[in-house]
């Protein structure tokens, strides 16, 4: 096996006989802070692997010295921890998806378009060659959460534990911190089950004040307390036959947990100033960004609710773990916000900072980073690094 040395990290070996492409490819991803080395042909390659191991290789489809699959085999026999893929964004056989690969992918999609503004990163485009497209495996596709935008290995498992859990009449405890779209995690797993014909309720715990909470949850009859002027159907009752949502359940008040509690066991509930119960037949997904466990020590959440709803517990991953998923959503973002005003692109720079940011906010925070960018480039049709003002380590 030949030695090497280590890279440095954010390096990359750009391995293609067209130089329109190796050009265009060395000039986004530099944009983007990579250091890059461009390569005619596979020994080329090889050499620049020699002198110092990449953290990704990007091989193009043909090598006019070298058999593309042969030569990617020896790569990864010879350098396992680096990785591998296709001028397309496609890890080859046997090379792992590295956290870059959303922004190589990126890099990959702008450099396919024919006209670049220097200096910018154009409109994303797919990568165009008349070489033959890399053949994928068959296999049915992976599900998706519909308005959930990514195609990172956490949310990929966050999605594949949604349609396992779906179809079954389990109760689901959604966690995952502000702003990473537990609500609509709950809808999938409501559009997914057969209930999806029946109503999704959804009540905010944290919306409604504790003294009317209970009605609104339960539902009241006319008298039963001051201002009930008619009576009112609850939340759980109004989700009969389908599923009812509750969204951070964290602040449901302790009273109010042991008559949750009761209807989770015996699915029957009693409306404020009734004394008959009625018997519905509800799905309970709950949601929350505290850490139950923590607040069922602290005194302030029942240890058998905690039991009772999180028999599938699915995590919704925070957006510092799925960087790769940044460009996809911004581009998303910058699409939806494009319906009402003209299209804005991002300059590489600005691109570069959404990366290495922690986002505590989430996809939340991006969207409102990129709406509030939107507004301050004004009539420039390029987001710059001026344009980026974040919560922390602002910039510009």
């Amino acid at each position: 096996m030949l030695e090497s040395r280590a890279g440095t990290g954010r390096t990359v070996v750009v391995a293609s006989a067209d130089a329109a492409l190796r050009q265009r490819l060395t000039s986004s991803l530099s944009g983007m802070r990579w250091q890059v080395r461009a390569a005619a042909g596979g020994a080329e390659a090889m050499a620049h692997l020699e002198e110092q191991v990449p953290e990704v290789l990007l091989l193009d489809h043909w090598l006019p010295d070298l058999e593309v699959g042969e030569f990617s085999r020896q790569i990864q026999s010879l350098y396992p921890g680096m990785e591998l893929l296709d001028v397309q964004g496609e890890a080859l056989s046997g090379s792992r998806a590295g956290s870059r690969r959303g922004e190589l992918l990126y890099a990959l999609r702008t450099a396919g378009t024919s006209a670049r503004e220097s200096g910018d990163v154009a409109e994303v485009a797919a990568v165009e060659t008349t070489r033959a497209p890399k053949q994928r495996s068959a296999g049915p596709a992976a599900p998706v959460i519909e308005g959930m935008v990514g195609e990172s290995a956490p949310l990929r498992e966050m999605m594949r534990l949604v349609a396992l859990v779906a179809p079954r009449s389990t109760t689901v405890l959604i966690e995952g911190e502000t702003g990473t779209g537990k609500e609509l995690v709950a809808q999938a797993v409501h559009r997914w089950s057969n209930r999806s014909s029946k109503p999704f309720a959804v009540l905010n715990c944290a919306a409604i004040p504790e003294s009317l909470l209970e009605a609104e949850l339960f539902g009241h009859t006319r008298g039963a307390f001051t201002g009930a002027v008619q009576s009112r159907t609850g939340r759980i009752e109004a989700a009969d036959g389908g599923t009812l949502f509750l969204d951070e359940i964290g602040e449901m008040p302790l009273a109010l947990q042991a008559k949750m509690l009761r209807f989770l066991e015996c699915g029957e509930l009693q409306r404020v100033g009734e004394n008959d119960a009625v018997r519905v037949d509800v799905r309970v997904v709950a949601a929350t960004h505290q850490d139950l466990e923590r607040r069922v020590q602290e005194g302030t959440f029942r240890l058998d609710l905690y039991h009772r709803l999180a028999v599938f517990v699915i995590e919704v991953p925070p957006l510092r773990q799925r960087r790769e998923d940044i460009p996809l959503l911004a581009e998303h973002f910058l699409a939806e916000l494009g319906r009402s005003a003209p299209r804005k692109r991002m300059s590489a720079e600005f691109l570069a900072g959404l990366m290495e940011f922690d986002w505590p906010g989430n996809v939340r925070e991006l969207a409102h980073v990129l709406e509030r960018a939107v507004i301050l480039s004004d009539d420039a049709m390029t987001l710059r690094l001026e344009h980026l003002r974040l919560r922390s380590g602002a910039r510009g």
